[in-house]
């Protein structure tokens, strides 16, 4: 299949950029799916893919949910991503994201970038140096730093409201939960789970990580391929996405599945399949969105206490998508999308309607880089 066939069928993007510098090994991917609400707002994922077109996919799928996360989140901000094809324990280099933000700045703010997997805040830090159109930046330069503990927090309110509508109460006290995946955002999460009195259950492809996390929680490890068909309460990805999939979905042995990771659907029939078996899913992109709603408060100028009670409201976004699947008897993941379309849709045709309306936070932006 070709680029342009890639690229159309993957949804309706605006804008798909290549960036390339050979001197500092940058092979870089930018797609912007969505601005109908605000200038798209993405992180930049840094993984080893085994091609372009593995790397492309990834990309447009990312910017696509990142729109949908944005809109099911009530945020004025348009949907972005970008990955760096290399492996980010060996290949990374200053030179390399300092040109990485030539090519973000060269965008004028039609999309802001932001952490991801296999990036961190130095790396933003350096991004920095060449554009302004970057969050997640350290504290000191007055950005938000590591954004995981609010992404964290959000999917822990998360795991509440899908507890309440699947058991009948929030209190996870006694819930035995699985975390695949301990990095910044399933460490975390095991932290508020533990507080609570959950019974925990963890893995991750790093042993020691697994080993560690374990002891610090008084929790039990198993291996990676173990985890998604121990027998639980709640079932919390917090890993790479499509762990939901042909192979996997009739061994699940979980009545909620509720975690940090993107894409967790295969494809859209999984979700389907899902209600059928009685699972309950939490659509990806409305229980992970603490992340970009700690970054879209630092558009505004930063409050760590603001970013925190701004994810409480993971809870009632997930309300609102159980909701809707029960008044239309569908999944929830198209109970999500049904979220999200509507405002894309009622904001956009508002801009038809009035051209020159911006959004609040593209218009805030661009008054902090004018100072």
């Amino acid at each position: 299949m070709g680029t342009f066939e890639i690229i159309s069928k993957h949804g309706d993007h605006e804008q798909v950029v290549f960036c390339n510098d050979p001197t500092v090994g940058l092979k870089a991917i930018i797609a912007i799916h969505n601005t109908s609400l605000g200038p798209a707002l993405g992180g930049t994922r840094m993984w080893n893919y085994k091609n372009e077109d593995e790397a492309l996919v990834d990309v447009l799928r990312l910017s696509k949910g990142m729109t949908y996360k944005a809109a099911a989140s009530g945020l004025n901000l348009g949907g972005g991503k970008a990955v760096i094809i290399g492996d980010s324990k060996t290949q990374k280099s200053e030179g390399m994201f300092r040109a990485f933000g030539q090519f973000v700045n060269s965008l004028n703010g039609k999309y802001i970038t932001a952490e991801d997997v296999g990036t961190s805040v130095q790396d933003m830090e350096h991004i920095y140096m060449e554009t302004r159109w970057v969050t997640g930046i350290p504290k000191e330069l007055g950005g938000s730093g590591d954004p995981s503990p609010y992404t964290a927090h959000g999917v822990y309110m998360g795991i509440k409201a899908s507890a309440k509508e699947k058991f009948g109460t929030d209190s996870l006290k006694g819930m035995r939960i699985n975390v695949q995946g301990l990095g910044n955002v399933g460490s975390h999460l095991v932290k508020h789970l533990k507080d609570e009195g959950a019974v925990i259950t963890v893995a991750d492809i790093d042993a020691e990580r697994t080993k560690n996390v374990a002891e610090k929680f008084s929790a039990k490890a198993v291996s990676p391929d173990e985890i998604l068909f121990q027998e639980c309460d709640i079932l919390a990805p917090c890993a790479l996405g499509a762990i939901v999939n042909d192979d996997s979905i009739t061994k699940l042995k979980t009545k909620v599945i509720a975690g940090g990771a993107n894409n967790l659907l295969a494809e859209s029939r999984h979700g389907d399949q899902l209600k059928e078996l009685g699972i309950l899913y939490a659509p990806d992109y409305v229980i992970n969105a603490g992340g970009l709603m700690n970054v879209f408060v630092e558009l505004e100028g930063y409050s760590p206490d603001r970013a925190f009670e701004k994810t409480k409201k993971v809870y009632n976004n997930l309300e609102k998508v159980y909701a809707i699947a029960k008044r239309d008897n569908v999944g929830t993941h198209t109970a999500a999308d049904r979220l999200a379309e509507e405002r894309i849709a009622t904001i956009g045709h508002l801009k038809q309607r009035h051209p020159g309306l911006s959004s609040r936070a593209f218009t805030t932006l661009k008054e902090v880089h004018k100072r």
